[in-house]
């Protein structure tokens, strides 16, 4: 690869989706770990928007503070308005990564102000998303990856490789980060990146991470045209006393099955799965006078329950 090309098709990327995304933004942030991604996004976004780099301390690794300081002091070089960095508490639901993400996420939102925060979700990621949702069987909505724009978070790489970003630090004389957790084949996503991925690779003859690219991209355009018919539904839809299940079985599987998503989601739900959603349409599609639904939900000390009664869908909530 031309070196001098790198920095020039990541900047390409970038006043790409400032154009179409984010035209009205007079500045932004930058979601910066250190590592080659969000460096080379940095190096990137510094010449189209005023830019502040957001840097988040874990505090899981030893060195954290200093690997954080490092990322303040290139992000400065780089050209950034601001640097700052974040010292998250990691708790311990859902598992290490989930945690830290949700950590994460709490602390970007929080420091932002009114700007989007740009994350360094390349092609690769991308793929390694759909596999996951391939594999998971989490439904098309999983499979159909991340979004280039779902604020106020932004993703302007994910139509460039991991090896486009490690080059473009190379020509910046930039050393990034290595982060640990991303060769630990305790996780799943490393093992994905160094096992799986080369494999199909391999096996295919190239091009899979660009291939499941275009997929979650086809897929994305079906989710988003299946949602806005979902959406037109259930505003359209009384919801004080719950969802009338026989205007819902009259509903495409497809929509239908939004409109649910939608209307627990409103409820409280949170972190809903295919098969919990699926499990609460059997109560409109298949009722046999079961009980109900536990779905995901926040709170602690109960379950939220998706039931039916008198023909119509309900949720309320049950002790733990």
């Amino acid at each position: 690869m031309d070196r001098q090309s790198a920095l020039a098709a990541l900047q390409a990327a970038v006043t790409a989706f400032s154009r179409e995304h984010a035209s009205a933004s007079p500045r932004w942030c930058v979601a910066l770990s250190g590592g080659a991604d969000s460096l080379a996004l940095t190096a990137a976004a510094v010449t189209v928007k005023p830019t502040t780099a957001l840097i988040v301390d874990h505090r899981m690794q030893v060195d954290s503070g200093a690997v954080a300081a490092t990322a303040r002091e290139q992000a400065l070089a780089l050209g950034c308005v601001e640097a700052q960095v974040l010292c998250v508490d990691v708790g311990s639901a859902g598992g290490p990564e989930a945690a830290a993400r949700t950590a994460r996420y709490r602390a970007l939102d929080s420091a932002r102000g009114d700007a989007p925060v740009l994350l360094a979700h390349t092609l690769d990621d991308q793929a390694e998303t759909v596999l996951l949702g391939l594999g998971r069987g989490s439904g098309a909505r999983s499979i159909a990856g991340m979004r280039p724009l779902d604020p106020p978070w932004g993703r302007p790489l994910l139509g460039i490789r991991r090896a486009v970003t490690q080059a473009a630090c190379a020509e910046l004389n930039l050393t990034p980060w290595q982060d640990p957790h991303n060769v630990d084949r305790r996780y799943t996503r490393p093992r994905l990146r160094a096992e799986v991925l080369p494999l199909l690779e391999d096996v295919l003859g190239g091009g899979v991470a660009e291939a499941l690219a275009r997929t979650a991209a086809a897929l994305r355009e079906d989710t988003e045209m299946l949602d806005g018919l979902a959406e037109r539904e259930l505003a359209e839809m009384p919801t004080a006393g719950g969802l009338d299940t026989a205007r819902l079985v009259n509903l495409p599987d497809a929509v239908r099955r939004r409109v649910i998503r939608g209307w627990l989601l409103a409820g409280g739900a949170s972190s809903l799965t295919d098969k919990q959603i699926r499990g609460v349409d059997t109560l409109v599609t298949a009722w046999r006078g079961q009980g109900g639904v536990a779905v995901g939900s926040p709170l602690r000390s109960r379950r939220l329950i998706a039931g039916r009664r008198d023909g119509m869908l309900t949720l309320h909530t049950e002790p733990v």
